[in-house]
């Protein structure tokens, strides 16, 4: 059908075709009434028909079938053994009855409510009136009748009708309803004027005004309520299908729900005054959305010439995103601004014509930045103002009350009488928090534009803190300068610190936008911004005393603890460093000021130091109350294994019963114990299908009828399984000791004791729909990724490695193959097979008649045991391929169970897609329990099979957002192919692109949203037919890709209640029974009479989000995967069970659980910004907060997840995290919430989000900072003499020897610091600890923790946290936060050297270097204890990546790794090479440069990569130049100091030595310019010699010249260190400091060139390779030519330096882990640690035919010898020096 062409729909009933019935798998069930006699042998062969397998389909035993076995062997029962089943008189549970209606609840024909016909009518007839597609009318048909058929399950259709409208349109928690008010449209439609609304905004300025608003707008309201209550059933039908239809073709407009609420507005009113004249189909589409979507789409792209579009260069605070548009329709100010392309206002039409007025709409010129996201540090200054001034001002009342040496008179009788002076200058803390305030007031004014009344409001506010602030500080001139002693003065201080505690409370407890703003309620004015951003869901009492408790026991400890252990301690550090004067000391140039001042310097960063801790104590004290909180909230839960009163197993039958069953709707005559012995067997067959358990295993706890040997009767005879739980003394195994049968049981038990919602019926629940967005997920693993190794570098085979993890699942899974492999051969062979079993028979006969008969016939007996052997022998021969493989045949139903079998135990969409089917499984079982009535002995089979299929799929849908489904390839459609063939009832959703031309010859690109099923039929072609494909404004991968995936597939979703979950989960039988309980969570299945409309008063807000525990299912699987599965763990369960108590969870994602009428009225699942909504899952929980959402956490269910598991894809995750987290803070959310919450749930939000990030760089920033402080004590240290330390002296008492300094107390705090930075990083293991102890007991946290710390897992979590801090630094100052795909494969691949430091260089490796050369000189000077912690934490910083990579101290590989770091560093100049030195360079360097746009000559294909733009000078000034050029200011002070003692050093005796400001300058300076003079010859040999080489030997030309500067780059480098040496006297602890300030000199001088000097760098490396070659032609450079060889010049100055130190750096890190090579075993016990396998089960070596093993003993030789040479070389300039240097007599004067 043509969509340009008009269609009138609903003439005939062949517009709505019959939607077909769902498709059958066989689902065999035999009663427990049948008869038989128990065979426990059938338990060994039992195998199914296969059909209704949920993970191995077509290919595993069914648990239908296994019982059906075992029910068929036992003998018949007598009459009065179990109850009769008989058909009660009702059937209204039945399905069936209903016949083929998909919606049987809702009436066919029925006067009360609305008909089938009614509603199609008037589907069809607004289709004709908006030109709606014809696929998205049927589909919002299924939309609408699939929640109406939930809805009215469980209660009248007319009160079902009733609630869906009133939370759509006309409830008090609709969103359009609190829009409508909100933008205040309810006066225009009240008065029936145009602009009543804008002219009462304008004009409302006194109070009367205010209060006529407050009373017209409870009227209004009230009007509201009553029209909604008295609307006729076909106006609301007619408004949910309107509302619908609008929805589903909106596309990205979704993300804007008051754009929807404004639309259906207009639409509404077209529709009551439409004519019958119809538009085409389409028209809704082309006329109101794409425009729409054309104004988004061109802020952040442009078009190309091939009709695609790449991405502008433009930050956040230039695009007018999603919100911007949103909000512009939230005012009615802003409303009444939008205008026509003529000039005219909207609102100056008339209502009716509105809407077809929305074609002609200028939309270019209607919306403008509502909230600037501009990228600065200066958003947390007013997001996070009350977090500044708790710490900063209780940090100044601290210090300041100790700090008396600085202000009092020297004096001490005089001081003890100035005690207003102290009062008067603690005082001052609350002008620092009026200070502070101000601050955020000004970076508010920055970040959101201000209207006329907000700039009133902020200069009001700006008005008062002045007064404030001259209140606080006025008093201090007074009592400081004028009267410090006098009775007078010491009342006014006083009063003085009682204001300023005042005012710090006020400013800490009253968010910013309540300050100093009279806030009415109903005022119409802040009616928006508290529906939208305020309208947060409120505690319940006793939550909100748990809140405020948590953060009273929070700050006690914090405060108590802060004071004595850091305030105190610093006070004598404080008192020497104030009052030190030092002598004698003088340079050249600066004089004496420099040693004057540098105790002041000092002490400066030591203060700061300070600061730094002050705020993590805070941080530590949150981890462990907040921890203390959750384990005694565990304990009330009742899910800890240390409740007393649990007895999980032996009461577990009967909690079944109670919990999972709708006890109270099966009728009395049925005994339990029928009813929940049918559920626990379903649940322990599932794990035997899953190859948890063994045949023996399931015979233990399965209930079995046996017969009663009184009466002969049959009884049901129970397991002692759940006896026996409870006596530790019996020992009968059940399952393999900690397994994951293990696990699962234990926790279905103990979630069992935890309260938990009553379940309704399965026919009364709602619908509800999981669904899973899928790009490029595993899907199911090939046959070659399996059994060949991924590369060269790996050791082990995919399945091996499984293998060696899930050895017992492996065995059944042989097992059960074997065993289908022996049916099909009997099926198929017949007699053969027949004579064969006779065969082995006898050979088992024989040998136990020879075993029996042994002493009377031994030669007989030795023949046939020789025969039984050699029969044992035979089989395991023929054996070995399924041990090996799996299978023996290569046919593809046994390759395919191997397939699944890995794809199971990986995380594949396969394994998400049958963990979440089994809710399809859990229905039919509980339906059939639940209705013993549809099961008779005269049951139809089929008949019942369907019934329960139906109705399975009437309450549970599953939905794949498959975007690249239609670019897959032959593998992936295969497949998805099979997936669909297993479960036809699975639902796809892909975007579909068409490409054709438009009238112009012009490209134009068509998209498409299409679903299809199992069911959907397969065309010629290969294609499955859709089940609908609506036609899309335009490619709607706006943003990152996920969320508009999702937003993509969500016109699809059916139900009431959405679960989302990603494509790495899985799910469980026994979870999935939960399903009920976990949907009555959102409180509203309830059947009541009363109308929705009724006044209820107070109203705690609907629940939006229900979030779920995570089982990680990837935990032991080596210390990284199991540290990654802990953190998971803890936040998942621990951190989110407190928060959600009170108040502070958010939604993260998965596998929360929506309610989708909440969530797709107010902007959908989630956002889509690019860049902004990275992490897009987040914002949407915001969103729901702010909008009034509850959200809540339950512990009784949860999912399987899995979590990355090799050290690149952690760190990958990880650093998508950190710049989510920096994109978050540049949020409006973070603005919202951090300015309006109280206070308590403020620092709930603040330390459960972006605490958690903000406190990973503070704790990186104490490491920076406490290496200063050490850098500057221990220079301090070289030249004074320090005084011998009494602790018991008086602070008077003279200082022994004469001269001395008292520097002793100064190091005594310096070790305080340390035990303060090691207490906040070792109580991350806490939480963990906790968990593991509450619900796994004392044994497995210990031997967990035990097994992390050996495990050397410190180092990576301090790895962890600069890689955290370092992204959010990163994103802030450079921006570019994008997707990064982690890839969550099993990491056994051993990862070359040279691509673990460019990727971990630049965040960790550089810091850790830097750090290492100033621990190394302080502890040269001034060693302690203490500093192990920091030699620990810069070894993690430098040698985590190759510490924790698989294999790293195997020798030849290290050895050919070394060749291969060697190679990286001299390729990529003579060709490019994608791994190469110069290419990281490069790419370092672009972050800052950005990348030149388009270049000449490239195709239009290369223009649409993502181009990094350039950094703006403003937001790089600080990070790239200020804090470099302070840290190089530093460490020359640091080293000018030590020379500023002995200005004869090295001279004639009288004759001062020069300045070490000069001999820095020059050691700094030198070397640059020699590399430019080289660099300048050979661009001249370039430039001669390059015309003739590339007639010949381009490559290698070029090659050679770039080597032999990068040559004389290291032979430089090393020889000016060695002349600094030298100058030093080879003083091993001076030239390091000397080389400390050297290197900071070089990389300040290094970044101002970078950023002041070099413009964009090309895409391609052609500048680079020109340099080198001399051949700049051919390179795509353009006019560029003639001034890219300076450019190129410029660069190459600092790269020669750089190389340098990179060559030096990897040479120093390879010669460490060269050394650890040599450990005897340590490569196999560096395996153990990383794999946690055990020795039996190690990765083997690789196999090498001889010609390998040649090359590799040659190249190892080779290379080891080069490696040596280097080591001993390094080793030899660095030591031989300081032994022999002082014995030369050798002496030079140099003028530095």
């Amino acid at each position: 059908m043509s969509e340009s062409s008009f269609t009138n729909y609903g003439e005939s009933d062949s517009e709505w075709p019959d939607m077909p019935l769902i498709g059958k798998s066989k689902f065999m069930h035999t009663p427990l009434s049948s008869h038989g006699s128990i065979d426990t042998s059938l338990y060994a062969y039992a195998r199914d028909d296969i059909h209704n397998s949920n993970r191995f389909l077509h290919y595993a035993p069914s648990v239908e079938s296994l019982v059906a076995l075992l029910e068929s062997k036992r003998s018949k029962s007598s009459k009065d053994s179990l109850p009769s089943i008989s058909s009660p008189n009702s059937t209204d549970t039945l399905v069936g009855n209903h016949g083929n209606s998909l919606y049987p609840s809702w009436p066919y024909n029925s006067e009360e409510v609305p008909s089938f016909r009614y509603i199609q009518d008037i589907y069809a007839e607004l289709t004709n009136t908006f030109g709606f597609q014809h696929d998205s009318m049927l589909s919002m048909y299924d939309h609408l009748m699939t929640m109406l058929d939930s809805r009215a399950s469980r209660m009248s259709p007319k009160l079902a009708l009733l609630t869906i409208h009133a939370e759509y349109i006309g409830g008090p928690d609709a969103n359009y309803r609190k829009w409508y008010f909100a933008a205040q449209l309810d006066l225009n439609d009240v008065t029936d004027e145009k602009n009543v609304a804008t002219d009462t905004v304008e004009t409302s300025k006194d109070s009367k005004s205010n209060i006529s608003q407050a009373h017209r707008l409870k009227e209004t309201k009230e009007a509201w309520r009553i029209k909604m209550e008295r609307m006729k059933d076909e106006e609301r039908i007619q408004q949910l299908a309107l509302w619908l239809l609008l929805w589903a073709e909106a596309s990205v407009i979704r993300f804007c729900p008051e754009v929807l609420c404004f639309i259906f507005k207009l639409a509404e009113d077209h529709w009551e005054n439409r004519t019958d004249k119809g538009v085409p189909a389409g028209t809704y589409l082309d006329t109101v959305i794409t425009p729409l979507y054309n104004f988004i789409r061109d802020q952040s792209y442009r078009p190309m010439e091939d009709g695609r579009y790449t991405e502008r260069e433009r930050d956040h605070a230039c695009v007018i995103g999603y919100d911007d548009v949103n909000q512009q329709f939230w005012y009615p100010e802003k409303i009444a601004l939008l205008r026509l392309n003529d000039k005219r206002k909207l609102v100056d039409l008339h209502p009716s014509e509105r809407y077809q007025a929305l074609g002609d709409m200028d939309w270019n010129h209607s919306f403008q930045k509502t909230f600037k996201e501009k990228r600065s540090w200066m958003h947390m200054a007013v997001n996070f103002t009350r977090i500044w001034i708790i710490h900063i001002v209780t940090f100044w009342y601290y210090i300041s009350a100790n700090a008396g040496d600085l202000y009092l008179s020297t004096d001490k009788d005089e001081a003890k009488t100035e005690t207003p002076v102290k009062l008067s200058v603690v005082a001052l803390g609350g002008a620092i928090a009026t200070l502070l305030v101000m601050l955020g007031s000004l970076v508010e004014y920055m970040y959101v534009p201000m209207s006329w009344y907000g700039a009133r409001i902020l200069s009001r506010r700006f008005a008062m803190l002045f007064g404030i602030l001259v209140l606080n500080t006025g008093p201090s001139f007074y009592c400081v300068f004028f009267d410090r002693t006098s009775r007078i003065s010491l009342a006014v201080s006083a009063a003085q610190l009682f204001i300023s505690v005042i005012t710090s409370l006020y400013f800490s407890i009253m968010p910013q936008s309540q300050l100093f703003v009279r806030h009415k309620k109903d005022s119409r004015r802040m009616l928006a911004s508290q529906t939208f951003t305020a309208n947060f869901p409120p505690l319940k009492r006793m939550d909100r005393l748990i809140s405020v408790g948590l953060w009273s026991c929070v700050f006690i400890c914090k405060l108590l603890e802060s004071y004595f252990f850091l305030a105190l301690s610093f006070k004598d550090p404080l008192r020497i460093m104030s009052s030190m004067q030092i002598q004698d000391c003088r340079d050249p140039i600066i004089g004496t000021e420099l040693c004057v001042l540098m105790p002041s310097f000092t002490l400066g960063l030591m203060l700061l130091m300070a600061l730094v801790l002050f705020f993590l104590d805070t941080y530590l004290w949150y981890v462990v109350w907040n921890t203390v909180f959750s384990v005694a909230r565990s304990f009330y839960l009742g899910i800890s294994i240390w409740t007393p009163w649990r007895n999980i197993f032996s009461r577990l039958p009967k909690r079944i019963y109670a919990k999972i069953l709708a006890g109270s709707e099966i009728g009395a005559h049925y005994k339990p114990k029928f009813l929940y012995s049918q559920v626990w067997n379903a649940f322990v067959i599932s794990m035997y299908r899953e190859h948890l358990l063994s045949p023996d295993h399931i015979t233990k706890l399965l209930y079995q009828r046996v017969p009663n040997a009184e009466n002969g009767k049959f009884t049901l005879k129970s397991p002692t399984f759940f006896e026996t739980q409870e006596d530790i003394a019996f020992k009968t195994e059940y399952y393999p000791q900690e397994s994951e049968a293990e696990r699962r049981m234990q926790f279905f038990a103990q979630s069992m004791t935890t309260p938990m919602p009553d379940p309704l019926p399965v026919q009364k629940m709602p619908t509800f729909t999981v669904m899973t967005p899928h790009y490029g997920e595993k899907i199911i693993f090939s046959l070659r990724e399996i059994i060949r190794e991924e590369d060269k570098n790996t050791r082990i085979t995919l399945l091996e490695y499984l293998k060696k993890l899930h050895p017992f699942e492996w065995d059944n899974f042989v097992k059960d193959t074997k065993v289908l492999v022996d049916e099909t051969s009997l099926s198929n062979s017949g007699g053969e097979e027949d004579t064969a079993m006779a065969e082995d028979i006898s050979v088992s006969k024989s040998t136990s008649n020879s075993n029996s008969n042994s002493n009377s016939n031994s030669n007989s007996s030795s023949k046939s045991e020789i025969s039984s052997d050699k029969t044992r022998s035979q089989h395991k021969i023929d054996d070995l391929p399924f041990y090996c493989v799996g299978f023996k045949s290569s046919a593809p139903e046994y390759t395919l169970r191997t397939r699944i079998w890995a794809s199971l135990r990986s995380q594949t969409l396969y394994r998400t897609i049958t963990g979440f089917m089994n809710y399809q499984s859990a229905l039919k079982l509980l339906y059939r329990v639940e209705n013993p009535e549809l099961v008779t002995d005269s049951i139809n089979f089929e008949k019942l099979e369907s019934d329960l299929e139906q109705m399975a799929n009437r309450k549970f849908r599953f939905l794949i957002a498959m975007q690249r489904y239609a670019s897959f390839d032959k593998e992936e459609l295969e497949n998805v192919d099979y997936v669909l063939k297993a479960y036809p009832n699975l639902q796809i959703a892909y975007l579909e692109e068409e490409k054709s031309q438009d009238e112009d010859g012009k490209k134009k690109n068509t998209f498409y949203s299409v679903l299809i099923d199992g069911h959907s039929t397969v065309g010629s072609d290969g294609k499955r037919t859709p089940k609908y494909r609506v036609r899309l404004p335009g490619n709607p991968i706006l943003g990152d890709g996920k969320s508009d995936n999702q937003n993509t597939a969500l016109i699809y979703y059916r139900g009431e209640y959405l679960q989302l979950v990603d494509a790495n989960q899985d799910n469980y039988l026994e979870e999935c029974l939960k399903i009920r309980n976990v949907l009555s969570e959102f409180e509203n299945l309830s059947v009541s009479n009363e109308s929705p409309y009724a006044d209820v008063g107070f109203s705690t807000g609907p629940v939006a989000i229900v979030g779920a525990r995570e089982y990680i299912f990837s935990e032991n699987i080596g210390v990284l995967g199991d540290v990654a599965a802990g953190k998971e763990q803890t936040f998942g369960t621990l951190t989110q069970r407190i928060m959600a108590t009170i108040g502070g969870k958010l939604h993260y994602g998965h596998p929360d659980f929506l309610n989708a009428i909440f969530m797709t009225t107010r902007g959908g699942v989630s956002k889509a910004q690019k860049g902004l909504h990275l992490n897009e899952d987040i914002y949407a929980g915001m969103n729901a907060f702010e909008r009034g959402g509850r959200i809540k956490h339950i512990e009784y269910y949860q999912c399987g997840k899995g979590r990355d598991l090799g050290f690149g894809s952690i760190l990958n995750f990880v650093t998508k995290i950190g710049t989510g987290m920096g994109e978050q803070m540049l949020s409006r959310e973070y603005y919202y919430i951090g300015t309006q919450l109280p206070l308590d749930r403020f620092l709930t939000f603040y330390y459960a989000h972006p605490g958690f990030h903000i406190n990973n760089i503070f704790i990186m920033l104490s490491v920076h900072m406490f290496m200063i402080v050490l850098l500057f004590l221990a220079s301090m240290s070289v030249p004074l003499l320090v005084c011998e330390f009494d602790k018991d002296a008086p602070p008077e008492a003279p200082r022994t020897p004469d001269g001395c300094y008292d520097l002793v107390p100064i190091y005594n705090w310096l070790k305080r610091v340390v035990i303060s930075i090691f207490a906040v990083f070792f109580i991350s293991f806490l939480p963990l600890f906790l968990q593991e102890l509450t619900e796994r007991g004392f044994m497995r946290a210990t031997s967990r923790l035990c097994k992390h710390i050996i495990s050397l897992s410190p180092f990576f979590e301090i790895f962890v946290t600069q890689t955290y801090a370092s992204a959010i630094l990163n994103n802030l100052t450079f921006g570019g936060a994008r997707y990064i795909g982690t890839g969550r494969g099993f990491a056994t691949t051993r990862l070359p050297f040279s691509l673990l430091y460019s990727r971990f260089a630049d965040s960790s490796i550089y810091v850790g270097a830097r750090s290492t050369l100033i621990l190394l000189f302080g502890s040269l000077i001034i060693w302690a204890p203490h500093y192990i912690y920091f030699w620990i934490t810069v070894i993690a910083l430098m040698m985590s990546p190759f510490l924790f990579n698989p294999h790293q101290f195997s020798m030849g590989d290290f050895i050919i790794d070394y060749r291969e770091l060697l190679r990286w560093l001299s390729r990529g100049n003579g060709k490019t090479h994608a791994s190469s030195w110069i290419g990281y360079c490069r790419f370092s360097r672009m972050r800052t440069t950005g990348v030149k746009i388009r270049q000449l000559g490239d195709a239009p294909k290369a223009w649409n990569k993502q181009h990094q733009s350039r950094a703006r000078f403003g937001v790089i000034f600080f990070s790239e130049i200020a804090v470099p050029f302070f840290l190089a200011v530093g460490c020359v002070v640091a080293y000018l100091f030590t020379r500023s003692f002995d200005m004869s050093e090295g001279h004639n005796a009288g004759q001062e030595a020069p300045s070490g400001l000069i001999r820095i300058a020059a050691i700094a300076v030198l070397p640059l310019i020699l590399n430019a003079g080289v660099l300048v010859a050979l661009f001249c040999v370039s430039l001669l010699g390059g015309i003739l080489a590339s007639l010949c030997c381009s490559v290698k030309f070029g090659a050679t010249v770039a080597g032999a500067a990068h040559a004389w780059a290291v032979i430089n480098f090393i020889g000016f260190f060695e002349l600094f040496y030298f100058l030093e006297k080879w003083n091993l602890s001076r030239t390091i400091l000397g080389m400390i300030a050297v290197s900071s000199v070089q990389r300040f001088i290094f970044k101002l060139i970078t950023v002041c000097l070099l413009t964009r760098e090309f895409q391609q490396d052609g500048s680079n390779q020109g340099w080198w070659t001399g051949r700049w032609y051919g390179r795509g450079l353009g006019w560029y030519v003639i001034t890219q060889p300076l450019r190129e010049f410029v660069c190459k100055v600092v790269e020669m330096s750089l190389f340098a130190a990179d060559f030096v750096l990897t040479h120093f890190i390879m010669i460490f882990l060269f050394l650890i090579c040599f450990v005897p075993g340590i490569n196999k016990w560096h395996s153990l640690m990383l794999f946690w396998l055990k020795p039996s089960m190690q990765i083997r070596e690789p196999i090498y035919s001889t010609a390998q093993r040649q090359k590799r003993r040659r190249i190892c030789i080779l290379y080891g010898f080069l490696l040596t040479c280097f080591a001993l070389l390094f080793f030899g300039l660095l030591i031989a020096p300081s032994i022999i240097g002082s014995r030369l007599e050798f002496k030079l004067d140099l003028p530095i």
